[in-house]
């Protein structure tokens, strides 16, 4: 669609090609217009009688340089009065009127020396008169040839002025004559500005000298031609500058050439075109900075795109954007994206556990001073950040799970070497050691279903089970660390508890402790949270409760886990960037997240606990993250 614009409209272009304005280049060095100018009104002010005859142009234009003319000398040759009215009547009838001794006027002048009151001689150059009157005027209206018929214009006024200097139609007709030697030598010096590319956008060079022809002669059309021609000129100079990629540039030129002519559609037309290139070059970063995030080391090149791309595009650009939204995905992510599931591919043919991306980001740490049921090893508080985002198990290890990895290695985990682990015994109502109990068992001793989490394992147990899972994907599985852990289970949350500040978990939230909750002889919790129930006494089948905000299942209860950190009596000079707190050697490990027979206290997501390597009991179980 077209639409005008003036020179109002130049701000506006500039700030919606570039965003910002920078000065407009520098011009080349050039004659100034005002030098055309002084020639052009060279005696201008000279009085009548001082500028009789004196019409001059400069440059390639100009007439011939006569200050007057002078009739040539009649030879008479013994010629009679008669013989030179005859002669210069012929010449009149021939046309010629002026321009030798033969021609009609200086023959009539010669009649009239020799007889001043001839009545022939005076109606004679009356009729020459008017006829050069006719002629010049027509000269001076001729749309072709200009520059021939302004200089006969001019030897013909030159005539008029000696004939008659102070008849007011000559003296009208000189005015227009040297008014038309302006506007050619002004249109003159603004197409020698067009050639040497003095544009004039600074106010000097072409657009100048047409401004002042059309000052001059307000329907000039070879004035108006120039400045469409200037106007062009500044277009040009703002694609070139649109297709080396510098908008800002760009955005000048073309504010420059909406002041030349006023309601030009032509700069709708180039603003457009300018507006193409830019979005051609958006796109064509965008695309490299696409196929540069397929290789390893592409995320430095797709970067340095991506500034290209925001120094040139316009606020809000969807291009820039898309190119913005997967270089971040590809720095916190990968080829993931935050919240997709996926399992890889093992090479037995199966599948590993489901997986969920989680966000990359920071939270506090730990507990504050005044958190109720807190302790010093829970503090202090600190800011941890990661970067980057991980993959964490949706889920607990399952037993199912654990049992492909101890009939594909023939393992031996630590209850199995041992022959005993920790069950919960319902006659006495407390956790015992019982015989003949490992990774096969639930919470009592008995046998565990395939999908219930796995217990009875120790953290080397779950780190052989992550090497394992490792070698049959290729990828790289692990414990999570300790500030991993926690920031899963908060999900996003601040709260006292995974769930936030309220006091008794929200209904179906997860497997806590819960006074509602009943065991198969009867027994209750004396320390639980009141008036909450879930239906389950021991660990229930994983993912039996909502997840929470990160996609994750029984952060907060049904078992507590084992993370990849040593244990430390506080928080003073952990690692503020998630990674695991570990020294080799270590046998004081670390467990995170309530279980289903926690105290409340024990539910708290800042909640932590030392724990020998090798324990195992009805309790504890284990997930896996793995690095994307």
């Amino acid at each position: 669609m077209r639409f005008p614009l003036s020179s109002v409209l130049c701000t506006a272009l500039v700030v919606a090609l570039a965003g910002c304005t920078p000065s407009p280049p520098a011009a080349a060095d050039r004659t100034p217009a005002g030098e055309v100018r002084a020639a052009a009104d060279k005696g201008a002010d000279d009085s009548p009688q001082e500028a009789r005859g004196r019409v001059t142009i400069a440059g390639e234009d100009a007439a011939e340089d006569v200050q007057q003319w002078t009739p040539p000398r009649v030879d008479r040759q013994g010629r009679s009065l008669a013989q030179l009215r005859r002669a210069a009547a012929q010449a009149y009838a021939d046309g010629r009127l002026y321009e030798d001794a033969d021609a009609a006027i200086p023959l009539w002048l010669a009649v009239q020396e020799e007889d001043p009151d001839d009545r022939q001689a005076r109606l004679g150059l009356q009729r020459a008169r008017q006829r050069l009157q006719q002629q010049a005027d027509a000269l001076l209206v001729r749309p072709l040839k200009q520059r021939e018929a302004l200089a006969e214009a001019s030897r013909q006024a030159l005539v008029l002025l000696t004939l008659a200097p102070k008849d007011e139609k000559v003296r009208a007709l000189q005015g227009r004559v040297e008014n038309a030697q302006r506007v050619v030598a002004y249109n003159r010096a603004g197409e020698d500005d067009l050639r040497a590319d003095r544009i004039g956008e600074d106010g000097d060079g072409a657009i100048g000298n047409f401004r002042e022809a059309l000052a001059l002669d307000e329907h000039n059309s070879r004035a108006r031609q120039g400045l469409a021609a200037a106007e062009s000129g500044l277009i040009r100079r703002a694609e070139e500058a649109a297709r080396a990629r510098d908008f800002a540039s760009a955005g000048t030129w073309l504010a420059e050439a909406s002041k030349v002519r006023d309601s030009s559609p032509t700069i709708a037309d180039a603003f457009e075109r300018i507006e193409q290139i830019r979005a051609a070059v958006l796109l064509q970063l965008r695309d490299d900075g696409l196929r540069d995030l397929t290789s390893p080391q592409g995320l430095k090149p797709a970067r340095e795109k991506l500034g290209e791309a925001l120094r040139i595009a316009l606020p809000g650009d969807t291009v820039v954007a898309q190119l913005r939204e997967r270089i971040d995905l590809a720095t916190h992510y990968g080829s993931f994206r935050p919240g997709q599931v996926f399992s890889d591919a093992m090479r037995d043919g199966g599948r590993g556990p489901q997986m969920v991306v989680v966000p990359h980001g920071g939270f506090q740490m730990g507990a504050g001073d005044a958190e109720p049921g807190s302790a010093d090893s829970e503090r202090p508080s600190h800011y941890v950040r990661f970067d980057r985002g991980f993959a964490m198990a949706i889920t607990e290890v399952t037993v199912g799970d654990f049992e492909r990895y101890v009939k594909a290695t023939n393992a031996r985990p630590r209850a199995t070497r041992r022959g005993h682990s920790v069950v919960y015994d319902e006659r006495s109502g407390n956790f015992i050691r019982r015989s003949g109990v490992d990774w096969r068992s639930d919470y009592d001793g008995g046998r565990a279903m395939a999908n219930s989490p796995v217990m009875h394992v120790s953290i080397r147990d779950a780190e052989n089970y992550a090497a394992w899972l490792s070698e049959q994907t290729g990828r790289s599985y692990r414990l999570p660390s300790e500030a991993e852990f926690e920031y899963a289970l908060r999900g996003g949350s601040s709260g006292r508890y995974p769930w936030g500040d309220a006091g008794i978990p929200p209904p179906g939230s997860g497997n806590f402790t819960g006074s509602k909750d009943v065991s198969p002889s009867g027994r209750h919790w004396h320390n639980a949270f009141v008036g909450y129930g879930d239906g389950w006494w021991g660990p229930a089948p994983v993912a039996s409760f909502r997840a929470n905000a990160f996609g994750l299942h029984d952060m907060g209860g049904n078992l507590s886990e084992w993370v990849a950190d040593c244990w430390h009596a506080s928080y003073r000079r952990a690692p503020s960037d998630g990674a695991a707190w570990f020294n080799p050697g270590c046998r004081a490990r670390v467990i995170r997240g309530g279980n289903w027979a926690n105290a409340p206290e024990q539910t708290r997501a800042a909640w932590r606990q030392s724990q020998d390597s090798d324990t195992t009991n009805a309790r504890i179980g284990f997930r896996l993250v793995r690095g994307i």
